[in-house]
Protein backbone atom coordinates (compact mmCIF):
# COMPACT_ATOMS: atom_id res chain seq x y z
CA UNK A 1 0.00 0.00 0.00
CA UNK A 2 1.51 3.32 -1.07
CA UNK A 3 -0.66 5.74 0.93
CA UNK A 4 1.27 8.35 2.91
CA UNK A 5 -0.38 10.53 5.56
CA UNK A 6 0.76 13.52 7.58
CA UNK A 7 0.92 12.45 11.21
CA UNK A 8 0.42 15.35 13.60
CA UNK A 9 2.23 13.50 16.38
CA UNK A 10 5.49 13.09 14.43
CA UNK A 11 4.95 16.24 12.32
CA UNK A 12 5.85 14.31 9.19
CA UNK A 13 4.33 12.54 6.22
CA UNK A 14 4.88 8.84 6.66
CA UNK A 15 3.68 5.59 5.04
CA UNK A 16 0.35 4.38 6.32
CA UNK A 17 0.40 0.74 7.35
CA UNK A 18 -2.77 -0.61 9.01
CA UNK A 19 -2.50 -2.29 12.39
CA UNK A 20 -4.36 -5.31 10.99
CA UNK A 21 -3.75 -6.28 7.38
CA UNK A 22 -6.75 -5.44 5.21
CA UNK A 23 -8.56 -3.46 7.92
CA UNK A 24 -8.47 0.15 9.02
CA UNK A 25 -9.92 1.57 12.24
CA UNK A 26 -10.69 5.30 12.45
CA UNK A 27 -11.98 7.38 15.34
CA UNK A 28 -12.83 11.02 14.87
CA UNK A 29 -14.41 13.39 17.32
CA UNK A 30 -17.99 14.17 16.48
CA UNK A 31 -19.99 17.23 17.33
CA UNK A 32 -20.93 18.49 20.77
CA UNK A 33 -24.62 18.76 19.99
CA UNK A 34 -25.31 22.14 21.55
CA UNK A 35 -26.43 23.99 18.37
CA UNK A 36 -26.88 23.58 14.62
CA UNK A 37 -23.83 22.34 12.66
CA UNK A 38 -22.05 24.86 10.45
CA UNK A 39 -19.77 24.50 7.44
CA UNK A 40 -16.71 24.51 9.69
CA UNK A 41 -17.96 21.40 11.50
CA UNK A 42 -18.92 19.55 8.36
CA UNK A 43 -15.56 20.07 6.67
CA UNK A 44 -14.13 17.47 9.03
CA UNK A 45 -16.91 15.06 8.08
CA UNK A 46 -16.19 15.59 4.38
CA UNK A 47 -12.43 15.11 4.84
CA UNK A 48 -12.79 11.82 6.68
CA UNK A 49 -15.52 10.69 4.31
CA UNK A 50 -13.07 11.11 1.40
CA UNK A 51 -10.36 9.26 3.36
CA UNK A 52 -12.77 6.41 4.05
CA UNK A 53 -13.82 6.21 0.41
CA UNK A 54 -10.22 6.12 -0.77
CA UNK A 55 -9.29 3.35 1.66
CA UNK A 56 -12.35 1.33 0.67
CA UNK A 57 -11.58 1.87 -3.02
CA UNK A 58 -8.26 0.14 -2.35
CA UNK A 59 -10.09 -2.88 -0.99
CA UNK A 60 -9.68 -2.21 2.72
CA UNK A 61 -12.39 -2.84 5.29
CA UNK A 62 -12.87 0.44 7.14
CA UNK A 63 -14.51 0.92 10.54
CA UNK A 64 -15.34 4.51 11.40
CA UNK A 65 -16.44 5.49 14.91
CA UNK A 66 -17.49 9.10 15.46
CA UNK A 67 -18.84 10.01 18.86
CA UNK A 68 -21.65 12.35 19.82
CA UNK A 69 -20.97 14.50 22.90
CA UNK A 70 -24.47 14.81 24.30
CA UNK A 71 -23.61 16.11 27.78
CA UNK A 72 -21.41 19.08 28.67
CA UNK A 73 -21.49 22.56 30.23
CA UNK A 74 -22.77 24.33 27.12
CA UNK A 75 -25.58 21.85 26.55
CA UNK A 76 -26.74 22.32 30.14
CA UNK A 77 -26.55 26.12 29.86
CA UNK A 78 -28.28 26.40 26.49
CA UNK A 79 -31.00 23.90 27.32
CA UNK A 80 -31.75 25.79 30.56
CA UNK A 81 -31.93 29.06 28.62
CA UNK A 82 -34.32 27.44 26.14
CA UNK A 83 -36.41 25.92 28.91
CA UNK A 84 -36.12 22.35 27.62
CA UNK A 85 -34.56 19.20 29.13
CA UNK A 86 -30.87 18.92 28.35
CA UNK A 87 -31.32 15.52 26.71
CA UNK A 88 -34.06 16.82 24.40
CA UNK A 89 -31.88 19.80 23.46
CA UNK A 90 -28.96 17.49 22.61
CA UNK A 91 -31.11 15.08 20.61
CA UNK A 92 -32.57 17.88 18.50
CA UNK A 93 -29.12 18.96 17.34
CA UNK A 94 -27.91 15.39 16.97
CA UNK A 95 -30.66 14.96 14.36
CA UNK A 96 -29.49 18.15 12.66
CA UNK A 97 -25.96 16.73 12.54
CA UNK A 98 -27.29 13.64 10.75
CA UNK A 99 -29.16 15.88 8.32
CA UNK A 100 -25.92 17.74 7.61
CA UNK A 101 -24.09 14.44 6.96
CA UNK A 102 -26.75 13.51 4.43
CA UNK A 103 -26.95 16.97 2.85
CA UNK A 104 -23.29 16.82 1.82
CA UNK A 105 -23.27 13.18 0.79
CA UNK A 106 -21.28 11.77 3.72
CA UNK A 107 -21.53 8.05 4.43
CA UNK A 108 -22.73 7.62 8.03
CA UNK A 109 -20.10 6.35 10.50
CA UNK A 110 -19.99 2.62 11.15
CA UNK A 111 -21.10 3.51 14.65
CA UNK A 112 -21.90 6.75 16.43
CA UNK A 113 -21.77 6.24 20.21
CA UNK A 114 -23.23 8.81 22.59
CA UNK A 115 -21.22 9.88 25.60
CA UNK A 116 -24.13 9.29 27.98
CA UNK A 117 -24.31 5.66 26.88
CA UNK A 118 -20.77 4.87 28.04
CA UNK A 119 -20.54 6.00 31.65
CA UNK A 120 -19.41 2.54 32.94
CA UNK A 121 -16.43 2.54 30.57
CA UNK A 122 -15.49 6.03 31.73
CA UNK A 123 -15.67 5.09 35.39
CA UNK A 124 -13.50 2.04 34.71
CA UNK A 125 -10.83 4.15 32.96
CA UNK A 126 -10.91 6.72 35.77
CA UNK A 127 -10.48 4.03 38.39
CA UNK A 128 -7.37 2.76 36.61
CA UNK A 129 -5.87 6.25 36.51
CA UNK A 130 -6.64 6.96 40.16
CA UNK A 131 -5.19 3.61 41.23
CA UNK A 132 -1.97 4.24 39.28
CA UNK A 133 -1.54 7.74 40.71
CA UNK A 134 -2.07 9.52 37.38
CA UNK A 135 -5.38 10.95 38.58
CA UNK A 136 -6.72 12.10 41.94
CA UNK A 137 -9.99 12.93 43.64
CA UNK A 138 -10.31 16.59 44.60
CA UNK A 139 -9.90 17.00 48.38
CA UNK A 140 -12.79 19.48 48.69
CA UNK A 141 -15.57 16.82 48.60
CA UNK A 142 -16.79 18.24 45.29
CA UNK A 143 -16.69 14.84 43.59
CA UNK A 144 -14.33 16.18 40.92
CA UNK A 145 -11.60 13.88 39.59
CA UNK A 146 -8.54 15.36 37.85
CA UNK A 147 -5.71 14.07 35.71
CA UNK A 148 -2.35 14.98 37.23
CA UNK A 149 -0.39 16.43 34.29
CA UNK A 150 2.89 16.66 36.24
CA UNK A 151 2.62 12.96 36.99
CA UNK A 152 2.79 12.21 33.26
CA UNK A 153 6.16 13.27 31.78
CA UNK A 154 4.95 12.76 28.20
CA UNK A 155 2.25 15.42 28.54
CA UNK A 156 2.53 17.81 25.58
CA UNK A 157 3.97 15.31 23.10
CA UNK A 158 1.11 15.64 20.59
CA UNK A 159 1.02 19.42 20.47
CA UNK A 160 4.77 19.86 20.95
CA UNK A 161 4.16 22.15 23.92
CA UNK A 162 6.05 22.13 27.19
CA UNK A 163 4.01 22.02 30.36
CA UNK A 164 5.52 25.15 31.91
CA UNK A 165 4.67 27.09 28.75
CA UNK A 166 1.00 26.12 28.86
CA UNK A 167 -1.64 28.47 30.17
CA UNK A 168 -4.66 27.00 31.97
CA UNK A 169 -7.94 27.47 30.14
CA UNK A 170 -9.49 30.86 30.85
CA UNK A 171 -12.76 29.27 31.96
CA UNK A 172 -11.17 26.42 33.95
CA UNK A 173 -12.26 26.08 37.58
CA UNK A 174 -9.07 25.93 39.71
CA UNK A 175 -10.75 24.56 42.85
CA UNK A 176 -9.33 21.30 44.16
CA UNK A 177 -6.48 21.14 41.63
CA UNK A 178 -2.86 20.39 42.39
CA UNK A 179 -1.85 22.27 39.25
CA UNK A 180 -4.09 24.75 37.40
CA UNK A 181 -3.43 22.82 34.17
CA UNK A 182 -4.80 19.55 35.53
CA UNK A 183 -7.90 18.67 33.55
CA UNK A 184 -11.20 17.23 34.72
CA UNK A 185 -11.94 13.57 34.16
CA UNK A 186 -15.15 13.87 36.15
CA UNK A 187 -17.20 16.83 37.33
CA UNK A 188 -19.05 16.53 40.60
CA UNK A 189 -22.78 17.26 40.53
CA UNK A 190 -23.78 20.82 41.43
CA UNK A 191 -27.09 21.66 43.14
CA UNK A 192 -28.22 23.96 40.32
CA UNK A 193 -27.77 21.23 37.66
CA UNK A 194 -30.48 18.69 36.74
CA UNK A 195 -30.28 15.46 38.70
CA UNK A 196 -30.69 13.59 35.41
CA UNK A 197 -27.36 15.05 34.27
CA UNK A 198 -25.41 13.05 36.85
CA UNK A 199 -24.37 9.46 37.45
CA UNK A 200 -23.13 7.60 40.52
CA UNK A 201 -19.42 6.85 40.92
CA UNK A 202 -17.23 5.71 43.85
CA UNK A 203 -16.35 9.40 44.30
CA UNK A 204 -19.87 10.80 44.22
CA UNK A 205 -22.47 11.74 41.62
CA UNK A 206 -21.40 13.75 38.62
CA UNK A 207 -20.86 13.75 34.89
CA UNK A 208 -17.89 13.07 32.60
CA UNK A 209 -15.30 15.52 31.42
CA UNK A 210 -15.13 15.96 27.66
CA UNK A 211 -11.72 14.37 27.20
CA UNK A 212 -12.54 11.22 29.15
CA UNK A 213 -15.53 10.49 26.94
CA UNK A 214 -13.55 10.01 23.74
CA UNK A 215 -10.86 7.81 25.29
CA UNK A 216 -13.48 5.50 26.77
CA UNK A 217 -15.54 5.24 23.58
CA UNK A 218 -12.57 4.78 21.25
CA UNK A 219 -11.28 1.97 23.46
CA UNK A 220 -14.71 0.36 23.71
CA UNK A 221 -15.15 -0.07 19.96
CA UNK A 222 -11.68 0.03 18.42
CA UNK A 223 -9.55 -1.50 21.17
CA UNK A 224 -6.60 -0.20 23.12
CA UNK A 225 -4.73 0.61 19.90
CA UNK A 226 -6.26 1.69 16.59
CA UNK A 227 -5.11 3.21 13.32
CA UNK A 228 -6.22 6.82 12.90
CA UNK A 229 -7.59 9.48 15.22
CA UNK A 230 -8.80 12.65 13.58
CA UNK A 231 -10.57 15.93 14.01
CA UNK A 232 -10.22 19.65 13.43
CA UNK A 233 -6.88 21.28 14.19
CA UNK A 234 -8.52 23.17 17.06
CA UNK A 235 -8.90 19.84 18.88
CA UNK A 236 -5.20 19.04 18.88
CA UNK A 237 -4.81 20.94 22.13
CA UNK A 238 -6.13 20.49 24.69
CA UNK A 239 -8.69 17.84 23.70
CA UNK A 240 -6.52 15.36 21.82
CA UNK A 241 -3.50 16.05 23.98
CA UNK A 242 -5.57 15.12 27.02
CA UNK A 243 -7.06 12.07 25.36
CA UNK A 244 -3.60 10.79 24.53
CA UNK A 245 -2.27 11.48 28.03
CA UNK A 246 -5.04 9.69 29.92
CA UNK A 247 -5.15 6.74 27.50
CA UNK A 248 -1.38 6.24 27.41
CA UNK A 249 -1.18 6.62 31.19
CA UNK A 250 -3.68 3.76 31.44
CA UNK A 251 -1.36 1.60 29.33
CA UNK A 252 -3.23 1.92 26.04
CA UNK A 253 -1.41 2.38 22.75
CA UNK A 254 -4.26 4.56 21.47
CA UNK A 255 -3.93 6.16 18.00
CA UNK A 256 -1.06 5.23 15.67
CA UNK A 257 -1.70 8.20 13.34
CA UNK A 258 -3.19 11.60 14.13
CA UNK A 259 -4.88 13.59 11.36
CA UNK A 260 -6.17 17.13 11.71
CA UNK A 261 -7.94 19.25 9.12
CA UNK A 262 -7.54 23.02 9.06
CA UNK A 263 -10.22 25.54 9.92
CA UNK A 264 -12.90 27.10 7.84
CA UNK A 265 -12.54 30.80 8.64
CA UNK A 266 -14.77 33.83 8.27
CA UNK A 267 -12.99 37.18 7.96
CA UNK A 268 -9.81 35.40 9.02
CA UNK A 269 -11.26 33.93 12.23
CA UNK A 270 -12.10 30.33 12.98
CA UNK A 271 -15.77 29.65 12.28
CA UNK A 272 -17.42 29.07 15.64
CA UNK A 273 -20.74 29.30 17.42
CA UNK A 274 -19.26 31.44 20.18
CA UNK A 275 -18.16 34.15 17.74
CA UNK A 276 -21.45 34.04 15.88
CA UNK A 277 -19.62 33.90 12.53
CA UNK A 278 -21.25 30.74 11.30
CA UNK A 279 -22.76 29.50 8.07
CA UNK A 280 -25.22 26.75 8.88
CA UNK A 281 -25.16 23.74 6.59
CA UNK A 282 -28.95 23.82 6.44
CA UNK A 283 -28.89 27.40 5.11
CA UNK A 284 -25.92 27.17 2.72
CA UNK A 285 -27.43 24.15 0.95
CA UNK A 286 -30.65 26.07 0.34
CA UNK A 287 -28.86 28.63 -1.82
CA UNK A 288 -26.13 26.46 -3.34
CA UNK A 289 -26.01 23.01 -4.90
CA UNK A 290 -25.04 20.63 -2.03
CA UNK A 291 -22.57 18.83 -4.30
CA UNK A 292 -20.94 22.18 -5.03
CA UNK A 293 -20.67 22.90 -1.29
CA UNK A 294 -19.01 19.52 -0.81
CA UNK A 295 -16.67 20.27 -3.74
CA UNK A 296 -15.85 23.66 -2.18
CA UNK A 297 -14.82 21.90 1.06
CA UNK A 298 -12.80 19.06 -0.45
CA UNK A 299 -11.02 20.73 -3.39
CA UNK A 300 -8.42 22.50 -1.20
CA UNK A 301 -5.98 20.30 0.72
CA UNK A 302 -7.43 19.24 4.05
CA UNK A 303 -4.54 20.87 5.94
CA UNK A 304 -5.11 24.26 4.31
CA UNK A 305 -7.49 26.91 5.64
CA UNK A 306 -10.64 27.76 3.70
CA UNK A 307 -12.13 31.23 3.92
CA UNK A 308 -15.92 31.41 3.87
CA UNK A 309 -18.29 34.31 4.24
CA UNK A 310 -21.90 34.62 3.18
CA UNK A 311 -21.27 38.29 2.37
CA UNK A 312 -17.77 38.04 0.93
CA UNK A 313 -17.64 38.36 -2.85
CA UNK A 314 -14.53 36.18 -3.11
CA UNK A 315 -16.14 33.33 -1.20
CA UNK A 316 -19.40 33.63 -3.11
CA UNK A 317 -17.29 33.57 -6.23
CA UNK A 318 -15.62 30.38 -5.01
CA UNK A 319 -18.98 28.75 -4.40
CA UNK A 320 -20.12 29.92 -7.83
CA UNK A 321 -16.95 28.41 -9.31
CA UNK A 322 -17.70 25.19 -7.46
CA UNK A 323 -21.17 25.12 -9.01
CA UNK A 324 -19.63 25.67 -12.45
CA UNK A 325 -17.26 22.77 -11.77
CA UNK A 326 -20.21 20.52 -10.92
CA UNK A 327 -22.02 21.65 -14.09
CA UNK A 328 -18.92 20.81 -16.14
CA UNK A 329 -18.74 17.35 -14.56
CA UNK A 330 -22.43 16.66 -15.13
CA UNK A 331 -22.36 17.98 -18.70
CA UNK A 332 -19.60 15.53 -19.63
CA UNK A 333 -21.34 12.59 -17.95
CA UNK A 334 -24.64 13.42 -19.62
CA UNK A 335 -23.12 13.71 -23.08
CA UNK A 336 -21.00 10.56 -22.63
CA UNK A 337 -24.01 8.54 -21.47
CA UNK A 338 -26.11 9.74 -24.39
CA UNK A 339 -23.34 8.71 -26.76
CA UNK A 340 -22.65 5.27 -25.32
CA UNK A 341 -26.01 4.38 -23.84
CA UNK A 342 -24.38 4.05 -20.43
CA UNK A 343 -22.47 0.89 -21.39
CA UNK A 344 -19.50 0.76 -18.98
CA UNK A 345 -15.91 0.21 -20.05
CA UNK A 346 -14.30 -3.03 -18.90
CA UNK A 347 -10.75 -2.11 -19.93
CA UNK A 348 -7.98 -0.19 -18.25
CA UNK A 349 -8.74 3.27 -16.87
CA UNK A 350 -7.83 6.45 -18.72
CA UNK A 351 -4.22 7.67 -18.25
CA UNK A 352 -5.36 10.39 -15.83
CA UNK A 353 -6.20 7.76 -13.21
CA UNK A 354 -2.52 7.30 -12.35
CA UNK A 355 -2.21 11.03 -11.56
CA UNK A 356 -5.39 10.87 -9.46
CA UNK A 357 -4.09 7.85 -7.55
CA UNK A 358 -0.69 9.45 -6.93
CA UNK A 359 -2.34 12.60 -5.59
CA UNK A 360 -4.67 10.73 -3.25
CA UNK A 361 -1.81 8.61 -1.93
CA UNK A 362 0.21 11.75 -1.21
CA UNK A 363 -1.49 12.72 2.05
CA UNK A 364 -4.97 12.80 0.54
CA UNK A 365 -3.93 15.39 -2.04
CA UNK A 366 -7.34 16.41 -3.32
CA UNK A 367 -6.07 19.47 -5.28
CA UNK A 368 -4.03 17.16 -7.52
CA UNK A 369 -6.87 14.65 -7.63
CA UNK A 370 -9.32 17.34 -8.76
CA UNK A 371 -6.84 18.47 -11.43
CA UNK A 372 -6.62 14.88 -12.71
CA UNK A 373 -10.41 14.65 -12.72
CA UNK A 374 -10.79 17.68 -14.98
CA UNK A 375 -7.95 16.55 -17.20
CA UNK A 376 -9.87 13.29 -17.70
CA UNK A 377 -13.01 15.29 -18.49
CA UNK A 378 -11.09 17.45 -20.98
CA UNK A 379 -9.71 14.36 -22.68
CA UNK A 380 -13.17 12.77 -22.64
CA UNK A 381 -14.69 15.83 -24.29
CA UNK A 382 -12.09 15.54 -27.03
CA UNK A 383 -13.14 11.92 -27.54
CA UNK A 384 -16.76 13.03 -27.78
CA UNK A 385 -15.81 15.28 -30.68
CA UNK A 386 -14.62 12.17 -32.58
CA UNK A 387 -16.01 8.70 -33.21
CA UNK A 388 -14.02 6.57 -30.73
CA UNK A 389 -16.85 5.31 -28.49
CA UNK A 390 -14.50 3.02 -26.54
CA UNK A 391 -12.38 6.01 -25.53
CA UNK A 392 -15.55 7.79 -24.41
CA UNK A 393 -16.54 4.76 -22.30
CA UNK A 394 -13.05 4.60 -20.78
CA UNK A 395 -13.05 8.26 -19.82
CA UNK A 396 -16.61 8.12 -18.48
CA UNK A 397 -15.76 5.08 -16.30
CA UNK A 398 -12.58 6.76 -15.06
CA UNK A 399 -14.37 10.00 -14.22
CA UNK A 400 -17.08 8.12 -12.35
CA UNK A 401 -14.46 6.20 -10.35
CA UNK A 402 -12.81 9.47 -9.38
CA UNK A 403 -16.17 10.97 -8.43
CA UNK A 404 -16.99 7.91 -6.31
CA UNK A 405 -13.82 8.51 -4.28
CA UNK A 406 -14.58 12.22 -3.90
CA UNK A 407 -18.24 11.54 -3.10
CA UNK A 408 -19.46 13.60 -6.07
CA UNK A 409 -20.92 10.97 -8.40
CA UNK A 410 -24.44 12.26 -9.21
CA UNK A 411 -25.71 8.69 -9.64
CA UNK A 412 -24.56 7.55 -6.20
CA UNK A 413 -27.25 6.60 -3.66
CA UNK A 414 -26.31 9.43 -1.29
CA UNK A 415 -27.40 11.97 -3.91
CA UNK A 416 -30.65 10.17 -4.69
CA UNK A 417 -32.46 12.44 -2.25
CA UNK A 418 -34.92 11.57 0.45
CA UNK A 419 -37.15 14.60 0.66
CA UNK A 420 -40.89 14.67 0.38
CA UNK A 421 -40.58 16.01 -3.18
CA UNK A 422 -38.74 12.96 -4.48
CA UNK A 423 -41.97 11.13 -5.25
CA UNK A 424 -42.87 13.97 -7.61
CA UNK A 425 -39.74 13.61 -9.75
CA UNK A 426 -41.16 11.00 -12.18
CA UNK A 427 -44.28 13.13 -12.57
CA UNK A 428 -42.24 16.25 -13.33
CA UNK A 429 -40.03 14.33 -15.76
CA UNK A 430 -43.10 13.02 -17.55
CA UNK A 431 -44.79 16.41 -17.84
CA UNK A 432 -41.64 18.11 -19.14
CA UNK A 433 -41.01 15.27 -21.60
CA UNK A 434 -44.58 15.63 -22.90
CA UNK A 435 -44.14 19.39 -23.41
CA UNK A 436 -40.83 18.84 -25.17
CA UNK A 437 -42.46 16.34 -27.51
CA UNK A 438 -45.09 18.96 -28.36
CA UNK A 439 -42.35 21.54 -28.94
CA UNK A 440 -40.43 19.15 -31.20
CA UNK A 441 -43.58 18.50 -33.24
CA UNK A 442 -44.22 22.24 -33.52
CA UNK A 443 -40.65 22.85 -34.71
CA UNK A 444 -40.91 20.09 -37.29
CA UNK A 445 -44.15 21.73 -38.53
CA UNK A 446 -42.33 25.09 -38.53
CA UNK A 447 -44.88 26.40 -36.06
CA UNK A 448 -42.35 28.62 -34.35
CA UNK A 449 -44.90 30.54 -32.30
CA UNK A 450 -46.06 27.38 -30.50
CA UNK A 451 -42.49 26.09 -30.07
CA UNK A 452 -41.36 29.40 -28.60
CA UNK A 453 -44.39 29.57 -26.31
CA UNK A 454 -43.59 26.16 -24.86
CA UNK A 455 -39.95 27.17 -24.37
CA UNK A 456 -40.98 30.40 -22.65
CA UNK A 457 -43.44 28.56 -20.41
CA UNK A 458 -40.70 26.20 -19.24
CA UNK A 459 -38.27 29.09 -18.78
CA UNK A 460 -40.85 30.84 -16.63
CA UNK A 461 -40.65 28.05 -14.04
CA UNK A 462 -36.84 27.94 -14.11
CA UNK A 463 -36.22 25.27 -16.76
CA UNK A 464 -33.76 25.86 -19.59
CA UNK A 465 -33.79 23.86 -22.83
CA UNK A 466 -30.71 22.81 -24.79
CA UNK A 467 -31.30 21.53 -28.32
CA UNK A 468 -28.74 18.81 -29.10
CA UNK A 469 -28.28 16.41 -32.04
CA UNK A 470 -29.80 13.65 -29.87
CA UNK A 471 -32.82 15.76 -28.91
CA UNK A 472 -33.73 18.49 -26.43
CA UNK A 473 -32.39 18.39 -22.85
CA UNK A 474 -33.68 20.35 -19.88
CA UNK A 475 -32.30 21.39 -16.53
CA UNK A 476 -33.52 23.39 -13.57
CA UNK A 477 -31.63 26.64 -13.04
CA UNK A 478 -30.94 27.77 -9.44
CA UNK A 479 -32.12 31.24 -8.44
Amino acid sequence: MSLHLYDTATRSVRPFVPLVDGRVSIYHCGLTVQASPHVGHIRKEVVFDVLRRWLEHQGLEVTVVANVTDIDDKILTKSADAGVPWWAHAYRFERELHDAYAALGCIPPTYEPRATGHIPEMIELMAELVASGHAYVAPDDSGDVYFDVRNWPRYGELSGMKLDEMEPAADADPRGKRDPRDFALWKGHKPEEPETASWATPWGRGRPGWHLECSAMAGKYLGDTFDIHGGGIDLRFPHHENELAQSAAAGRGFARYWMHNAWVTMAGEKMSKSLGNTALVSEVTKTHDPRAVRYFLLAPHYRSTIEFSASDAETLGSLAEAEKAIERIDSFLRRATERTGGSPSTGDPAPQWSDFEAAMNDDLGTPGAVAALFEAIRSGNQALAGDDDESIRTHEATVRSMLDVLGLNPNAPEWAGGSATDDLSPVVDGLVAHLLEQRTAAREAKNWAVADAIRDTLAGVGLTIDDTPSGPRWKLEKN
